[in-house]
């Protein structure tokens, strides 16, 4: 027989660090192009998966030498990689039993409603038949987390968990199963201490202006967000303060541009929250000691370092940074060999 119970233990089992259920009957009220319910109209339950971004993942924009981690480990890989396979085996576990089960990974796809300005776009579908939705619905995973009583949506609008603060992402999962619900969460995780909205290298959420929301009864407000702005935070600011590269960084994982690392709305909140004692998931050493390092001003010329004077310079290994060698040069060897050229891949 499957539970609420069973579901979260199986879940777990397999990866999950979070497991949220909330009945579908929650979404009432919803615009269409958001209501879930339009995809599976006989699901009773939604799971909601919640898994953490390390703490770690972060270290290396903290200190703004690794630009790698982040994209990949705390982003791609739980959102395209880790989650979906937990989601696989979520959804495998409750069709043997007979429920038919919709997994929703957290991907943008062909949505009707832009997901990062919110706007519809116009000429993108149509409905496949009257009183439907244009196709593709766009699902909120944070609304969602919030109505399987996962913890509270922020004032940055990033959703916030007793356990990790801001570091986690989430996967869905539609079930006709009808499990018992959790309780929306009644605590209050953000202070509105606004450190992600003075951090946010774009200015992206407003000090002033707030948005409210009414979920299942519950009213929600957070800070009014300007998301193109929040782009250029996510790329590393309005100017590229945050941004140590001069050229574009390579997209890894397809995630490669999120070069800010939540300076404010993660990074800042997540310390604030520590330093309060506020989270669950503690750590022997606080995440900062001290400022984070200076913004970058990059109108003004940059000379190389000692270190690669020394090291570099004066043995003849520079090269221009347009030369940077991905994997498909490898093709070019042997023209490259013709011309005398070495090729770093082989070579």
């Amino acid at each position: 027989m499957v539970t609420a119970e069973s579901v979260k233990r199986f879940c777990r089992e397999k990866g999950a660090d979070l497991v949220g259920i909330a009945p579908m009957t929650r979404w009432e009220g919803a615009p269409k192009q958001f209501d879930p319910r339009a995809i599976a109209p006989r699901a009773k339950s939604m799971i909601v998966l919640g898994f953490r971004i390390a703490r770690g993942a972060l270290r290396g924009i903290e200190e703004g030498t690794l630009y790698t981690t982040y994209p990949s480990m705390g982003y791609a890989a739980l959102n395209q990689i880790y989650a979906p396979m937990v989601l696989w085996n979520l959804t495998n576990f409750l069709e043997d039993h007979g429920y038919e089960t919709v997994p929703l990974l957290n991907a943008n796809g062909g949505e009707a409603v832009n997901p990062v300005t919110g706007n519809f776009r116009a000429g993108w579908s149509i409905p496949v038949a009257e009183g439907k939705p244009y196709p593709d619905v766009l699902v909120h995973f944070r609304i969602a987390a919030f109505l399987a009583g996962l913890g509270q949506i922020g004032y940055s609008k990033v959703f916030l968990t007793p356990q990790f603060g801001p570091r986690q992402r989430f996967a869905l999962c539609m079930t006709e199963a009808e499990l018992e619900p959790d309780p929306i969460f009644e605590g209050e995780i953000c202070d509105r201490c606004m450190q992600c909205a003075k951090q946010c290298p774009a200015q992206a959420i407003s000090m002033k202006e707030t948005v409210k929301v009414t979920l299942a009864g519950h009213e929600i407000e957070w800070g009014k967000l300007d998301p193109l702005a929040c782009e250029k935070g996510i790329q590393g600011g309005r100017e590229g303060e945050l941004n140590p590269f001069l050229k574009e960084y390579p997209r890894r994982y397809g995630y490669g541009r999120a070069l800010g690392g939540g300076y404010g709305c993660i990074r800042a909140c997540m310390d604030h929250l520590e330093k309060r004692d506020r989270l669950t998931n503690r750590f022997r050493t606080p995440f900062r000691e001290g400022p984070p390092w200076a913004k970058l001003d990059h109108s003004q010329p940059h000379p190389h370092t000692p270190d690669i004077v020394e090291n570099y310079e004066k043995t003849g290994r520079i090269e221009d940074a347009e030369a940077y060698v991905t994997y498909n040069k490898r093709d070019n060897y042997a023209t490259d060999k013709a011309a005398g050229k070495p090729n770093p891949l082989v070579d």
